[in-house]
């Protein structure tokens, strides 16, 4: 029966599955010498699977770190404005690693990077609704207030968010620090609900992701996961 081509490409660490898609329909794979098409399932014990002509290598062993970006750090793994990546801070992790998801460059936090795609596209996937919770200073604006319209339904970018959970974890005159955990992931949500709520961010951290916690690891420092965090992961495919 075989596995899917973008699976197995994934799997050897090439590409995340979505790239790997890319290139099947880009007519880059080949199975047999016969240019794959999408869906399309092979057996690397069998079958002869080639990427831009090269055989495909033996799936790499699976690597799952949690870095803590700073800012200043774009969250790709190369840059054609050549700024600094997120890949410059792993570059010891020994193997090719893939960011899951993104942090805006302004942003700090918890990343999780790996090579394995499968796992990757899971923690992503919205289907999962995998909480992110975030660590917010504001200034300005109704600080109460902010955090009603904030936990209530909001319309960012003509889309309906699904309610926020919003807790003031500290306050002084003019600012605040706020707990925001959210079950979506669209582009600067949390940074366009502040906006809209009246709020200028001054930082925003992510904190935890799902189970997955940052706790004390040092600004722009990485560790291995740990085997229960990984097995937290699996259970989400």
């Amino acid at each position: 029966m075989g596995e899917r081509i973008q699976k197995l490409i994934s799997a050897a660490g090439l590409a995340s599955r979505r790239a790997a898609e890319k290139m099947i329909i880009d007519g880059r794979v080949k199975v047999n010498g016969v240019t794959a098409v999408l869906g399309q399932r092979a057996d690397p014990s069998t079958d002869i699977i080639t990427v831009d002509g090269s055989t495909l290598p033996a799936p790499a062993r699976l690597v799952y770190i949690m870095l803590n970006k700073p800012r200043g750090y774009v969250t790709t793994l190369r840059d054609e404005k050549e700024r600094k990546t997120v890949a410059d801070l792993v570059s010891d992790a020994g193997t090719r690693l893939y960011p899951v998801g993104r942090l805006d460059m302004d942003s700090e936090g918890l990343l999780i990077m790996t090579n394995d795609g499968e796992t990757a596209n899971a923690l992503m996937h919205p289907s999962h609704k995998v909480k992110k919770t975030y660590l917010v200073t504001v200034t300005g604006g109704d600080i109460d207030g902010a955090v009603r319209l904030m936990s209530g339904e909001m319309v960012i970018d003509g889309y309906k968010i699904s309610p926020a959970k919003v807790k003031i974890a500290s306050k002084g005159k003019n600012s605040a620090v706020f707990s925001v955990t959210i079950g979506e992931g669209r582009n600067r949500q949390v940074r366009k609900m502040c906006s809209q709520a009246g709020l200028t961010v001054k930082r925003l951290q992510r904190i935890s992701q799902g189970e997955l916690s940052l706790g004390d690891l040092p600004l722009g420092k990485w560790r291995f996961l740990s085997e229960d965090e990984i097995e937290y992961l699996n259970s989400i495919k």
